[in-house]
């Protein structure tokens, strides 16, 4: 596996070393070991799967609040999405900022969300699918997010939005 670091220190985009012949692939997406030496949180309370049936929907931009703030590995193991990372450490030299990566079932990408960042995603395709590999139990009374249009964070969210939730319009700026 290749860690590439974004711009966003502590976040990761991962990808796979496929090992090829005529029968396909092979590639590892997780290895504890590697994961740790590259200073990553190994710990995975839940793993859970995000189906979306409508091109240009968006979900998020979600996070936990202390003291159940999350790590995440995303995944789209179907379709394609614009994953989204914000920087939510007060302290942090690149607060409120975001960054976006293009992640698909066909480039095999994955994305490290640290604690302390809030995460979303728009479907790029129709019938898209993502996984989570997710640090802590979700925990509902922590649950929380930022808007997917805050004029402080400035998301440029590729395509015209198709369906959000009531939850996820009534989250606050920050």
């Amino acid at each position: 596996m290749k860690f590439l670091e974004c711009s966003l220190k502590g976040a990761f985009l991962i990808e796979i070393e496929k090992h090829e012949d005529e029968r396909g692939f092979f590639a590892r997406s997780w290895d504890g070991k590697i994961f740790r030496d590259n200073g990553m949180n190994t710990k995975i309370a839940q793993c859970s799967i995000s189906f979306n049936k409508k091109k240009g929907s968006v979900r998020g931009i979600h996070y936990q609040k202390s003291p159940f703030e999350e790590d995440k590995i995303v995944r789209c193991t179907r379709g394609k999405i614009f994953d989204v990372i914000v920087d939510l450490r007060k302290d942090s030299p690149t607060y409120s900022r975001w960054e976006g990566f293009e992640i698909s079932e066909n480039n095999y990408k994955m994305l490290y969300i640290p604690k302390g960042f809030a995460h979303g995603f728009q479907t790029l395709e129709d019938d898209t699918e993502v996984f989570y590999q997710i640090s802590e139990f979700f925990m509902p009374d922590y649950s929380s997010g930022v808007r997917w249009d805050d004029p402080k964070i400035m998301i440029k969210w590729p395509l015209t939005i198709s369906a959000i939730s009531k939850k996820d319009l009534s989250y606050q700026l920050i």
